[in-house]
């Protein structure tokens, strides 16, 4: 595989229902509420930006046309705010639509999400793609948001050994049945060579990673929703059988993909915000108004 070929399209999975966020959620996607004066999902658009991506592919569902309309243009309003003299909310608003080639794909059921994953194969085609999950939020340590220095580092990862890639953070054992887990060894300073994956286990049963200088194990390393995949991920979701609530695993593709190819692991460089749910929100708003 050439790992030279620079990696151009980004996969965001938008189309979950935000249960955890209902009522309001019977209206706006999850991913448009407001952190600052921007949308969630306006800020991980901009870290696969900032990463180099230029094509970016969204994975939507029927009632989620407001992200579709946020990433577009619109001239009636651009020359609204250019006749009053505001000509950089104008350029602000080009910009949104132009930092890249937006593309969209409906996921009809709420699978998973593998599924979310497996509806972008056609427009992904034959290229390596970052996913990055867009509930989510990756800020620096001046808590600046968009950067894309985890999808950086897990290119790097992937020029360097090949293989697909994620992000991992370290988590305590008692949040371990919260999360994807990986065991494996570490290759390079914050690089993994992963050859565990499990979902949601128990801190019994969570694997390990070997450190090189012995450090002890801060409880698991766990998934941190940012990606790279080689496309052969595909070809696992294909084979992979729904699991509990009848969902494909993203997981179990990925298990079955590192056996086959390998599979990096990347400390995430910066701090990972979860909006999956009010408090994530509030504390995601709190954190950046203080930048």
């Amino acid at each position: 595989m050439n790992t030279s070929r620079p990696i151009r399209k980004a996969v965001l999975p938008a189309a979950g229902f935000g249960t955890r966020f209902l009522p309001i959620t019977k209206a706006i996607p999850k991913e448009m509420l407001p952190v600052g004066d921007k949308p969630v999902i306006h800020y991980v658009v901009e870290e696969a930006v900032a990463a180099g991506c230029t094509d970016i592919l969204l994975v939507v569902s029927r009632d989620k046309a407001s992200i579709q309309d946020y990433f577009d243009r619109a001239p009636e309003l651009e020359g609204r705010l250019r006749a009053a003299g505001k000509e950089a909310q104008a350029d602000e608003l080009v910009r949104i639509a132009s930092q890249a080639r937006f593309h969209y794909v409906r996921q009809p059921e709420m699978k998973g999400l593998g599924d979310a994953v497996w509806q972008a194969r056609d427009h992904v085609g034959d290229e390596p793609f970052a996913l990055l999950l867009a509930d989510t939020l990756i800020v620096d340590r001046a808590h600046q948001p968009g950067r894309g220095d985890a999808v950086a580092a897990l290119m790097a990862a992937y020029a360097q050994t090949g293989h697909s890639a994620v992000a991992v953070e370290p988590v305590a054992a008692e949040r371990i049945h919260r999360y994807g887990v990986v065991g494996g060894r570490e290759e390079a300073e914050g690089r993994f060579a992963l050859n565990c994956m499990v979902e949601k286990p128990g801190p019994a049963e969570a694997p390990r990673i070997l450190r090189l200088n012995g450090r002890p194990d801060p409880g698991g390393w766990a998934f941190a929703a940012r990606y790279l995949f080689t496309p052969r991920i595909f070809a696992h979701l294909a084979r992979t059988q729904p699991g509990k609530n009848g969902e494909i695993q993203l997981t179990d593709a990925m298990a079955a993909l590192m056996a086959e190819e390998g599979f990096a692991g990347c400390r995430l460089p910066g701090r990972r915000l979860d909006i999956g749910d009010a408090a994530g929100l509030l504390e995601a708003n709190h954190l950046l108004a203080g930048r």
